[in-house]
């Protein structure tokens, strides 16, 4: 059973540290149920030095289950998140989030100015990594966090992001 301060770091925790944590944290919490969880993640990263301490934006998108199957455009809805007011519906291959869904591949954004066709949901942040939860061959959703400076995620955070939207993607229920 996960105990309340699961969500708690120490002042001085690596980024690997933090990201191992989250992930024995969410195999706990996903216990004899299937659902997900995103404030976790939130609290990991506010735990960590700079540039991690300036993500402002946590979530998910879901494959919306209103959407035509391929190959018309499928669309993504605003899941659980943690910061501003974000985009409603992004559509398969627009921004970085539609860009990840529709090549179902992790988009590391050191510069989201640079990246065509960005959404700008939120003006502060600067970079972004999006992560793909696939099952099967299909995306049900995607992992977005957004940074307030340049260059605010890296191949640890790639390769850690990725071992939770997998866990994610085989512990959870999707339609």
């Amino acid at each position: 059973m996960v105990h309340a301060d699961a969500s708690n770091f120490a002042a001085d925790i690596t980024k690997e540290e933090a990201y191992q944590q989250v992930l024995d944290q969410v195999e706990g919490l996903f216990y004899e149920q299937r659902n997900w969880v995103t404030s976790l993640l939130w609290h990991a990263y506010k735990s960590l030095p700079a540039p991690s301490s300036s993500v402002n934006w946590a979530g998910f998108y879901t494959l919306d289950p209103a959407s035509p199957a391929p190959p018309k455009k499928q669309q993504l809805i605003l899941g659980p998140f943690q910061g501003k007011v974000a985009c409603q519906i992004i559509q398969f291959g627009r921004g970085v989030c539609g860009t990840a869904a529709s090549t179902k591949e992790t988009q590391l954004v050191p510069d989201v100015e640079k990246f065509p066709g960005h959404i700008a949901c939120d003006g502060d942040s600067k970079s972004e990594i999006v992560v793909p939860i696939v099952v099967g061959d299909k995306v049900v959703a995607i992992v977005d966090i957004d940074c307030a400076v340049e260059n605010g995620f890296d191949e640890v955070d790639r390769r850690y992001l990725e071992q939770l939207a997998d866990f994610i993607g085989k512990s959870c229920d999707w339609p």
